[in-house]
Parts: structure tokens; C-alpha cells; sequence
């Protein structure tokens, strides 16, 4: 094979598989130091134009009371650090988006339409599943009235998940992941004219379900 490779023309390029769950894991750090310099390029811009009486002042902000934390006294409220990481959230979700839309139109170029939405889900777990994460959905489950259920036991990109700061960060981390895979599906689904919604639901990486509804006349 490796003769037959050689001979290729153009040549064939190979790259390691981990490559892109690695990327994928960066793209998370990148996309959190961005949030947070894009957050504080927002706040210094509603200050300057508060200063400049524009709009009005925002709120102050209430103390941090250090009895309520048993952390460091450095430690930021909750409510900040779930607000940066929705911001991520959303912003790997809308890359996701873009990139299903794209490839599902690619997958789908030399393919008859589809009769319905189901046809188009199973297209889903098969193609579009074996095409990014190497295998195929585990299982497939419906109510017949637009709510499909997609179970993946070792969905490949939380299969790298994990931190030395326990379970609860490793899950944090795995849905913070989850939100690429769930924006392509989206926006393959919006791709085959199918717009809805996709939730990931995870409790236990790399097992991974994914919750799609769909308008009841799709």
C-alpha cells in the first residue's frame, strides 16, 4: 500500500487522528482568553461612554462576601465564570454551525433528497457520524413527533477529557466540548432544510446523548 501511496498524484497527505481532538481542545483556551478580552473591550467602551454621559452608569457591583467562599479570597463569583463559559459555549456552537452546513453539503451532493426527517437523522448517525468521529450513533431512539434522541457510548471527542481538579471540572470541560459536535449537527440538519434545536447531555465521558427537535410537520 505504502508503494501504491508513492505513486499517488497528487501525493497523499495523512494526519494523525488525535490531531483534531487536540485542535479541539485548544480551541477551547483560545476562544476563552478571547471572550475575556473581548468582555473587557466591551466594558472599557460602556465606560468611556458612561463617563462621557451617554448612557447611564452600570450598576456597582456588591461586595464579595469571603465567608460565602471556602476557596481563595481571589476566586471569582460563579455567576462570572458561567457567563464566560456560555459566552465559549455559544461561540463553538456557531462555529459548529457553519462547519456542518458545509460538510453535510458536501456529504450530500451525489445523494436523492430525503423523505422525511427521520431519513435525514439516520443520515446523521451514519454518514455525517462515521465522517467526523469515525463510527457510527449507538443508538437511535424517537417519539415520531419530531424529538430524536442520538447515543453515543464513547463519543471520540470526550474520549481526551479529563482534569486533576476532579469529576466535576472533567464535566464541565466534556460540555464545553460537546457544543462543536452539537452545533454541526445543527447545522447539517438547517443544511437538509430541518431547523431546530440540539442539546448535548452528558453525565458520565466519553458517554454522550444528544437531544434533537424538530418541528412537528418536518
Amino acid at each position: 500500500m505504502s508503494r501504491l501511496d508513492s505513486l499517488a498524484d497528487p501525493p497523499v497527505l495523512f494526519v494523525d487522528g488525535a490531531v483534531m481532538d487536540y485542535l479541539a481542545t485548544e480551541a477551547v483556551s483560545a476562544l476563552r482568553a478571547s471572550s475575556v478580552v473581548a468582555a473587557a473591550r466591551a466594558a472599557k467602551i460602556e465606560h468611556d461612554m458612561a463617563q462621557a454621559g451617554f448612557v447611564p452608569p452600570p450598576p456597582v457591583p456588591k461586595p464579595h462576601d469571603n465567608r460565602d467562599s471556602v476557596g481563595s479570597n481571589t476566586a471569582r463569583p460563579h455567576s462570572y465564570v458561567d457567563e464566560e463559559d456560555e459566552a465559549v459555549r455559544s461561540r463553538l456552537e456557531a462555529i459548529g454551525l457553519h462547519v456542518g452546513a458545509n460538510y453535510a453539503e458536501k456529504l450530500c451532493r451525489d445523494r436523492p433528497l430525503f423523505s422525511d426527517s427521520l431519513d435525514a437523522v439516520k443520515f446523521i448517525c451514519k454518514e455525517l457520524w462515521v465522517s467526523c468521529w469515525d463510527k457510527q450513533v449507538d443508538n437511535l431512539r424517537t417519539n415520531h413527533r419530531g424529538v430524536f434522541v442520538l447515543q453515543d457510548n464513547t463519543f471520540k471527542p470526550l474520549t481526551r477529557i479529563s482534569s486533576w481538579e476532579g469529576r466535576a471540572e472533567t464535566l464541565k470541560r466534556a460540555k464545553l466540548a460537546a457544543a462543536l459536535p452539537a452545533g454541526i449537527i445543527r447545522g447539517a440538519l438547517s443544511r437538509m432544510g430541518l431547523h431546530g434545536t440540539v442539546t448535548p447531555e452528558i453525565t458520565a465521558p466519553p458517554h454522550c446523548t444528544f437531544q434533537i427537535k424538530l418541528p412537528k410537520n418536518a
